[in-house]
């Protein structure tokens, strides 16, 4: 099959809702480690597996097959989980990182793409889960998302104190938590607040927090993300993310005829990624 026609099949594939060429794959490709593309747009060359246990932490759901990374995200999960057995603050619930050779989700993520981005749940368990627990094990609420709350039942020091070891790491470029959680980080008292402006909110992110990582070193054609707007972000930028109360209206409402929204376009990923596939 020529490359044109190859590109053309793949593409096809490529759009569809139903499955991803990705998620075929069921093993990295050989070589060296390399992100390729954008963060939510590319894939991965010679990933490894993180190991489905070590030391203070644990994969779950691991029948996905989503726990593959650039060797410099395995690598940040092994340091950060010692780290965090280190002070006795429990046992890490690793997510989703990426596919054996990254690439686009069917479903589930837009990013994680390129092997630098990783889910940790802040669910922390004061010892290792059984084979069962692993595969059954449901998310702890960090959030009363209805009241824009922090859960007090359920978020405590460990949790402000993970958040904070993952993002004082120099590797990490970003990392998303749910605005109610980055607040209740701003209103910590730290000693050191650099790290603070890596936090993100982001919707979505209440019971997990999202790593990512910068582009690794040999990785060329991995294309960097923007920089955070400089500060901690804890002020205006923060406030503006909170829900604004809804005001009742003595107007009726006037019915508009619905109007189809058009799709966007498939993002074609970079040729390097095509070729993994073929």
């Amino acid at each position: 099959m020529n490359i044109c026609l190859f590109l053309g099949v793949a593409l096809a594939s490529w759009s569809s809702a139903m499955a991803s060429p990705w998620e075929k794959v069921s093993e990295p490709s050989k070589g060296d480690s390399e992100s390729i593309g954008t963060y939510s747009n590319g894939c991965m060359a010679g990933g490894s597996a993180l190991p489905l246990q070590g030391d203070g932490y644990q994969v779950i759901r691991s029948h996905r097959g989503r726990y593959y990374g650039h060797e410099e995200m395995i690598v940040f999960l092994q340091q950060l989980s010692k780290q965090v057995n280190q002070l006795e603050l429990g046992n890490l619930l690793v997510g989703d990182i990426a596919m054996p050779r990254g690439g686009r989700f069917s479903s589930g993520h837009a990013s994680h793409q390129t092997g630098l981005d990783a889910d940790i749940w802040l669910k922390i368990t004061d010892k290792p889960l059984d084979k069962n627990a692993l595969v059954e094990a449901q998310p702890l609420p960090m959030v009363h998302i209805k009241d824009y709350k922090i859960n007090k039942a359920n978020w405590s020091d460990k949790q402000a104190l993970l958040v904070q070891l993952a993002a004082a790491d120099e590797r990490v470029a970003r990392i998303f938590v749910h605005p109610v959680i980055k607040e209740q980080l701003c209103k910590r008292e730290w000693k050191e607040r650099d790290w603070l402006q890596k936090v993100r909110p982001w919707w979505g992110h209440y019971y997990h927090f999202h790593v990512r990582l910068h582009c690794p070193e040999g990785s060329d054609n991995c294309k960097a993300q923007k920089a955070p707007p400089a500060g901690d972000g804890c002020g205006a930028e923060l406030a503006s993310w909170k829900p604004k109360p809804k005001v009742k209206s003595d107007k009726k409402k006037t019915v508009k005829a619905s109007i189809p929204k058009k799709k966007k376009p498939a993002k074609i990923p970079p040729a390097q990624c095509m070729a993994l596939l073929k």
